[in-house]
């Protein structure tokens, strides 16, 4: 049975890469098809209580990708455009924590627990969680809030969306955070 989970009165929601460009066909097939949905619940549920709420944009160094500024797959999907006095961290790497401020701007707040939705799961999801557990927050990922993409390794074989979502969220609960559904966060937040 996993352990209960405590939700902080000022924890914060971290929203990775919900841009536009993620639902771009050449990125393949996915997983999780109720992602959205469940990302939606707990921005509702985080703007509901008040709590903080932090919007993660990828702006891309490469005129090549989805996410190269002036393009429309760099803005935000209409679901998760940030409101006033929600805020936009920008970053051009994986992980939301390296050279954003985003480290400061939650210290200056009292912020010690994080919860993470969104994608790539393996990739920007992961590593910003790999960072806020290096970096001391309560760091939880909400595995059915995010989704990734079949995925070719470096041998030439293609593991399903699920397979990679799988293990990304393994390697992020051995060391990282815990990993928790939508209903039980939405569930402990009455008891934070």
């Amino acid at each position: 049975m996993t352990p209960s989970i405590a939700i902080s009165p000022n924890a914060a929601l971290l929203i990775v890469d919900m841009q536009n460009g993620i639902g771009q066909p050449t990125l393949g097939r996915r997983n999780n098809p109720d992602a959205e949905r469940n990302m939606g619940l707990l921005l509702d549920a985080w703007r509901s209580a008040g709590r903080p709420i932090v919007h993660v944009r990828h702006i891309s160094r490469s005129p090549e990708s989805i996410f190269w500024p002036g393009q429309s797959g760099v803005e935000f999907q209409p679901r998760f455009v940030p409101l006033a006095g929600e805020h936009v961290v920008e970053k051009n790497v994986p992980d939301a924590f390296a050279q954003t401020g985003l480290e400061r701007w939650l210290h200056t707040r009292g912020i010690g627990q994080l919860v993470i939705v969104g994608v790539i799961t393996n990739n920007s999801v992961e590593a910003t969680a790999r960072s806020a557990g290096n970096l001391g927050f309560d760091a939880i990922v909400a595995s059915d809030a995010a989704f990734t993409f079949d995925m070719r390794d470096l041998s030439g074989r293609l593991w399903p969306a699920e397979d990679v979502h799988a293990l990304s969220l393994a390697n992020i609960a051995m060391d990282y955070a815990a990993v928790r559904t939508t209903g039980e966060i939405v569930n402990a937040l009455g008891g934070g």
